[in-house]
């Protein structure tokens, strides 16, 4: 509960994400899905509307949404429909948009937002989603300034999920952590790239407020903050939008009815919500069935193929992360940002000797190199083998620390694997305890005042003996094995 003077107010936030799905085709056409290019050149008859075209259902598109809902634990609907969503817009060509309205695909699912402050301990809140519905998206409007507007049809039916929340979020940031489940999930599952730049992903926030005064309960209308595509908007009209509902209550006493609706707009330069348009109820969109497609089944066999394709998801992967290789935190939760980090540490870590030293090498070194010649993962000369091999070398003292470094700096320019490395440098480690021995003998025997300065109580001759039967080694000498046979000969000379 938050106050402000003489009010107390909750915050109720519900939200509406449309993501972009990475199928090949269109959601009911075969034009290429794909982002950009010349504008109007990836159309056809169906996603231009016009007369007399029919739309065939993708196959792959409703694979996608029903893997989508198994995610974020949803029950499919085996039966389910399209239809038609009327409003206009000028870049809605066909004055309506093919959607689900009364049978969703998915249904009564949820998704787990850690709401504790950074550095504490994970303390979760669920958030449940009411559905998850399938529909097609709309051309893209171009303003040339003091010119002229085009649109661009090429994602007019590009296929889209609508992930609905119930309104269980009770502040900004909470809003934006909820989109950040969701596009990490959704980016883990293969269903959307999430490039949020792209708009790939857009976030609308429902957000009214309980507001409590001389005991007495009020709600204020519901804004609906439209088209949002990153976390910081989220956060930030929504606090613009609270500030501007409480202020709005004080002066004219505004109240919820139900089935009202404004629609705000976010201005991002002058950091305010703008009203576009009110609407008083779904009968402004005059739902009705979707004449050209016929409502459907999903068999049993399609609904268990889509389950088995969800995989291992995000916290899931962390858990198990932490168990099984007993990392902390900060490395789990930079492992698993990404799905394509995570399972190539994995691969490296199974291989490996040491999976926390293998985390290190990849969280120090790797992504070091990955953010210098901003690439990914497949643009680099090494493979998982490769640290898993450097790794195994240092804990088998085959070479130490420092000659690690060197080791993986020529791997990253040669694609050659440790061993080769090491061979061709001759910088194998010597730790057979006769060949280190010999070795300390020939430098006692050549620094005989050394030996003696020790005995008169100076003690970091024994280090010096050290560097020494190192330097003679050529490095090769097993740094720990030396000291050892070093304090050794020490003691009893």
């Amino acid at each position: 509960m938050h106050t402000d003077g003489k009010l107390s107010y909750e915050i109720i936030i519900g939200c509406e994400i449309h993501c972009e799905l990475l199928t090949k085709t269109k959601a009911f056409c075969s034009c290429e899905n794909r982002y950009g290019g010349m504008p109007n050149t990836r159309v056809c008859p169906v996603c231009l509307g016009l007369p007399g075209a029919m739309p065939i259902v993708s196959r792959e598109y409703v694979e996608l949404g029903t893997i989508a809902g198994f995610a974020f634990d949803c029950e499919i609907n085996s039966f389910t429909k399209f239809d038609r969503k009327h409003y206009f817009y000028p870049d809605l060509v066909k004055g309506y948009q093919v959607t689900q309205y009364d049978i969703p695909l998915c249904r009564d699912g949820q998704v787990m937002i850690n709401i504790a402050p950074v550095n504490e301990s994970p303390r979760y809140k669920k958030v449940r989603i009411e559905r998850i519905h399938l529909e097609e998206d709309v051309g893209k409007s171009l303003h040339i300034e003091g010119a002229h507007s085009y649109i661009d049809f090429n994602r007019s039916g590009v296929p889209l999920i609508e992930i609905v929340s119930k309104p269980d979020m009770s502040s900004p940031e909470e809003a934006a952590l909820f989109m950040q489940n969701i596009r990490e999930v959704l980016r883990y599952i293969g269903a959307t790239d999430g490039n949020l730049e792209e708009g790939s992903m857009r976030c609308d926030a429902n957000i009214n407020l309980k507001i409590i005064e001389d005991g007495k309960e009020y709600r204020t209308p519901i804004s609906e903050i439209k088209n949002m595509n990153s976390f910081k908007a989220i956060r930030d009209a929504c606090h613009f939008e609270v500030s501007r509902q409480l202020e709005e209550f004080k002066t004219d006493r505004q109240t919820y009815t139900a089935g009202f609706k404004r629609t705000m707009g976010w201005d991002d330069a002058k950091g305010e919500t703008v009203i576009q348009r009110t609407k008083n109820s779904f009968i402004d969109y005059r739902f009705v069935v979707e004449p050209d497609i016929k409502p459907f089944y999903l068999s049993d066999g399609f609904i268990e193929n889509a389950k088995s394709k969800v995989g291992e998801r995000p916290q899931e992967k962390r858990d198990r992360f932490r168990k099984e290789y007993g990392l902390s935190d900060f490395d789990v939760n930079t492992l698993t940002a990404d799905r394509a980090l995570a399972e190539w540490f994995e691969e490296a870590a199974k291989k490996s000797a040491d999976p926390k030293k293998t985390a290190n090498w990849i969280l120090a070194e790797v992504l070091a190199v990955l953010n210098e010649k901003n690439i990914e993962l497949a643009g680099l000369k090494i493979t998982p083998v490769h640290i898993s091999e450097l790794v195994n070398a240092v804990a088998k003292n085959l070479i130490n620390s420092r000659q690690a470094k060197d080791v993986f700096t020529e791997m990253l320019e040669t694609g050659e694997l440790p061993g080769a490395v090491i061979t061709k440098h001759g910088m194998a480690q010597v730790s057979d305890s006769g060949a280190v021995e010999k070795i300390v003998d020939e430098v006692f025997a050549e620094n005989r005042n050394a030996v003696e300065d020790f005995k008169n109580g100076k003690t970091n001759a024994a280090g010096w003996l050290t560097g020494q039967v190192m330097k003679k080694s050529k490095g090769q000498a097993n740094p720990t094995l030396a000291a050892e046979l070093v304090k050794k000969k020490l003691s009893e000379s």
